[in-house]
């Protein structure tokens, strides 16, 4: 078994057993691609959603937020274009029985062609050190030249196969390109069909007068239908945001990978809404400016990339893919997308309602374009996950199992530890905590040995333990110990919040 599948396997392992996330219904052999929370799962996810809310609304003077509906006039996706055309190509193997969408399969292909070229570019660093030209090396090595034109002639011929509707070409580039079932190795396909993924409902009191209607497939389309509510209720002028944390619905045929694709999930999505013939620009800043807040959280730069979109969709004039490398390799986490202006247009055309604004500055009157970035809410939670989820070899040739999750993000920004529940240290425990309460979210961990509680609390992501010890009683100090360093000194109690603070704020690490 490989480093990266043992890597998932424990990233799964841990989620469940420290709180994070469980299967959802378990207890019924559980719900296909759904999950729940659980305690520490759901203090991290409300964190990502405030340091992702802060960043995109408070610090930005000119983005303001909004909370709509999952439910919409069915109308809405008509003009958005998903009831005729939010389908996935869809191919089955006829021996081992399972269903992939055909795109990842041709994607998966050329992962695995690009992890070769990189091998050999990692190779090649390492024999010539400075004087190693990469560009040049890329450009002139004749095994990764072929399996560049590999990649190219796959992607490019995708594409076409996409952009003609051609599903008869397109299976047969999976059997040109040998692609096998990852499962069985089989190469026994069926033909490729298209399949809707949203889900329906119907809504009225009864049978006879109820109609149906569509839980969301994403959270955009409810920005754009207020558009003229929020500009005229906020007084913004273009260019401005409106930014939406909500649930989406997508009924998902291949959903797998834990938490990566699920049928009912969270995003974060921000619409910045700009002049006609400004939005490249505008794509470029908000390119530039969403990279920097991934690499706020301190990980590591190599496992964040760009990917230009292969093909756009008929609304877009630019798309690109921030993308992480998870254990499973560089999948999407983010994607930054200039969508012109089809999405307020075609909502004036359903809706017989003009979505125009009018430049005081200009005195024009004008559909605005937008420039939109879209987060997975339950993606960022896996990367961080992956990213922070470390087991280390300690001097005592003992190991341990940390969580070095940012410590704005972590589900606790302390725990409160007494030695021992005696000798008047746990009433003093409790007082510090009661105190700490109002200002961070901290917890008290009183079980077993001191040390165990350390591992416990590392292994949850705690950044900072406090252990009210017996000299704290003669001294009205206490020990900090630091989940990341196993550094300790004291601190006086006087100063422990002012000390939580400066450690674990996220205004102390912008």
């Amino acid at each position: 078994m490989s480093d990266n599948s043992n890597k998932f396997k424990q990233v799964i392992s841990h989620a469940k057993e420290y709180g994070f996330i469980f299967q959802s219904s378990e207890i019924y052999d559980g719900l296909s691609a759904v999950y729940d929370y659980g305690p520490n799962g759901v203090e991290l996810k409300n964190n990502i959603k405030r340091f992702w809310w802060d960043s995109m609304v408070r610090m930005n003077h000119d983005i303001v937020g909004l909370d709509s509906s999952i439910l919409m006039h069915p109308k809405t996706w008509k003009a958005s274009g998903h009831v005729d055309a939010f389908n996935d190509p869809l191919i089955d193997n006829r021996d081992s029985k399972y269903r992939y969408r055909a795109d990842v399969l041709i994607e998966d292909y050329v992962a695995k062609i690009e992890s070769k070229i990189n091998k050999q570019v990692d190779k090649a660093k390492s024999k010539f050190g400075d004087s190693f030209d990469e560009k040049l090396f890329r450009e002139t090595n004749p095994r990764i030249v072929e399996n560049q034109q590999k990649i190219d002639y796959a992607l490019s011929t995708m594409k076409k196969c996409l952009d003609d509707d051609d599903l008869v070409s397109f299976k047969n580039l999976i059997i040109e390109l040998d692609i096998k079932d990852p499962i069985s190795g089989s190469k026994n396909w069926t033909d490729i069909k298209q399949f809707n993924l949203m889900f329906s409902t119907s809504i009225g009191a009864n049978s006879e007068s109820s109609s149906e209607i569509y839980l969301r497939p994403e959270t955009a389309q409810g920005i754009f239908v207020n558009f003229l509510n929020v500009q005229k209720s906020s007084r913004k002028k273009i260019p401005f945001g409106i930014a939406q944390i909500g649930k989406a619905f997508r009924n998902e045929i291949i959903a797998r990978q834990f938490i990566f694709r699920m049928r009912e999930f969270e995003q974060m999505e921000m619409q910045f809404f700009v002049k006609p013939g400004t939005q490249k620009e505008w794509y470029e800043k908000w390119k530039e400016k969403r990279m920097q807040w991934h690499k706020l959280m301190g990980f590591n730069e190599k496992d964040y990339r760009f990917h230009d979109h292969d093909k756009l969709a008929h609304y877009a004039d630019a798309a690109c893919d921030i993308e992480f490398k998870f254990p499973f390799g560089f999948k999407e986490l983010e994607g930054i997308h200039s969508r012109t202006d089809f999405d307020l247009s075609q909502h004036e055309k359903f809706s017989g309602k003009k979505l125009r604004y009018f430049d005081p500055e200009s005195k024009e009157t004008y559909v605005p374009y937008v420039v939109e970035t879209s987060i997975g809410l339950d993606r960022m939670f896996l990367s961080v996950l992956t990213a922070s989820l470390q087991e280390e070899n300690l001097q005592n040739d003992t190991k341990r199992l940390v969580l070095k999750i940012p410590a704005f993000l972590a589900p606790f920004q302390a725990a409160v530890l007494p030695l021992v529940k005696k000798d008047g240290l746990e009433e003093k425990s409790n007082e510090l905590y009661e105190n700490l309460r109002p200002f961070l979210n901290v917890t008290k961990d009183e079980k077993d040995a001191i040390g165990r509680r350390y591992r416990r609390q590392d292994a949850i992501g705690t950044p900072v333990c406090i252990t009210i010890d017996h000299d704290t009683l003669m001294d009205n100090s206490v020990t900090f110990r630091l989940r990341d360093s196993m550094e300790q000194y004291r601190v006086d109690l006087n100063s422990v919040r002012d000390e939580l603070l400066k450690l674990t704020n996220f205004a102390n690490f912008l």
